[in-house]
């Protein structure tokens, strides 16, 4: 098997790696699997524009198209890049994203800061059992640690001043969405919001679960999803090569 990578994981919240790594060896079992992670600095504006331009820089590299995966912000980076370069794109999978794809954690979380006259740590512990669920009081410290360093190293286009907005819209490449029934962050609302622009042989699955990190807690019935999209692909460029 070549070591040029298939799948690509795209991580720019590098504080949220613990929840991606279960699913990430998983999918590593079959396919040559690496990982794109970019941290903002300090001195830097928070942009989805830079992130989607270094990983352009990152995929130039490589002598074919590759499968993206990406959970919430880092598949909003991934949804972007494949509306701008979908030669380089073999397919797209999103988890935990919306069809209103600038929707993640830090837009509920800044909403909430202007309304409710709570203290920022109270906040966070709240975010934390709606992304993770119900948690001890030791798990809900670590997870407040996770987000203030996401609310830093993140490209996530909000702040308390300002919410972005990404229209929806459907991607050239063949997509396939995933969301968890009960998440409070993309709601059922959001996950259904996608059928309007999906394309034939395009794949929306609702994972029965109420967190945000529902491919953390069952990677295994994620992975099966994710692979069962890339072999029908597969198959469909075999015998239709004219459609890849």
């Amino acid at each position: 098997m070549s070591n040029s990578p298939q799948v690509i994981w795209l991580n720019p919240n590098p504080s949220w790696r613990r929840f991606h790594r279960p699913l990430m060896q998983y999918l590593s079992q079959t396919r040559v699997l690496a990982e794109w992670e970019y941290s903002q600095t300090a001195d830097e504006p928070s942009s989805l524009d830079i992130a989607v331009n270094l990983l352009d820089e990152y995929l130039c590299t490589l002598n074919q198209p590759v499968h993206l995966i990406g959970h919430s912000t880092g598949g909003t980076v991934g949804l972007l890049y494949s509306r701008r370069h979908p030669e380089r794109v073999k397919t797209l999978s999103l988890l935990g994203v919306g069809c209103h794809p600038a929707i993640d954690w830090q837009a509920h979380y800044y909403v909430q800061r202007q309304l409710l006259p709570c203290s920022r740590e109270m906040l966070l512990g709240q975010m934390v059992r709606s992304i993770v669920g119900s948690c001890s009081w030791e798990d809900t410290k670590l997870g407040i640690k996770i987000l203030e360093a996401d609310l830093l190293r993140s490209p996530s286009p909000h702040s308390l001043y300002h919410r972005d907005h990404i229209s929806p819209a459907g991607v050239a490449v063949p997509l396939f969405v995933c969301g968890s029934r009960g998440d409070t962050i993309v709601d059922r609302r959001q996950l259904q919001g996608w059928i309007p622009w999906l394309k034939r042989g395009d794949r929306l699955w609702e994972h029965p679960g109420n967190t945000h990190v529902f491919h953390y807690f069952d990677p295994n019935s994620v992975g099966d999803h994710i692979r069962s999209f890339w072999q029908y692909h597969a198959q469909t460029c075999f015998l239709h090569p004219q459609a890849a």
